[in-house]
C-alpha cells in the first residue's frame, strides 16, 4: 500500500475512535454537568422568546436574533439548575451617641 493511503486510513480510524469515545462520555455525563437541569428550560439553556409569544406570525427581535428562542433567564443559558452566588453585606447597627 502507498504511504499516503495508510496515512489517510490511520487518520480516518482515529477520527472514528474519537467519535466513539466522545459518544460514550456524553451518554454517561449529560451536558448539564453535576448540577441538576434547569426547570425552566429543561437543560437546553433556551426558552421561547417573547416576540414569538406575542407576534402575529413573524418572529425576530434583538433577544433571539430571529430564531424565536432566547437564553433562559433562570439559568443564564447554561441549562443547569445551580444556584447563582449572591454576596450579602451587612453593616453593624449604629449606636446612638
Amino acid at each position: 500500500m502507498d504511504p499516503i493511503v495508510l496515512t489517510q486510513l490511520a487518520t480516518g480510524l482515529s477520527v472514528l475512535a474519537g467519535a466513539v469515545l466522545v459518544k460514550s462520555v456524553m451518554e454517561q455525563k449529560p451536558m448539564a454537568g453535576p448540577w441538576p437541569r434547569c426547570s425552566s428550560c429543561n437543560g437546553t439553556g433556551r426558552v421561547n422568546c417573547m416576540c414569538s409569544r406575542w407576534s402575529d406570525g413573524d418572529v425576530g427581535c434583538r433577544s433571539c436574533a430571529g430564531s424565536g428562542r432566547m437564553p433562559c433567564s433562570s439559568c443564564g443559558g447554561t441549562g443547569t439548575g445551580r444556584p447563582v452566588p449572591v454576596q450579602i453585606s451587612m453593616r453593624p447597627p449604629s449606636r446612638p451617641s
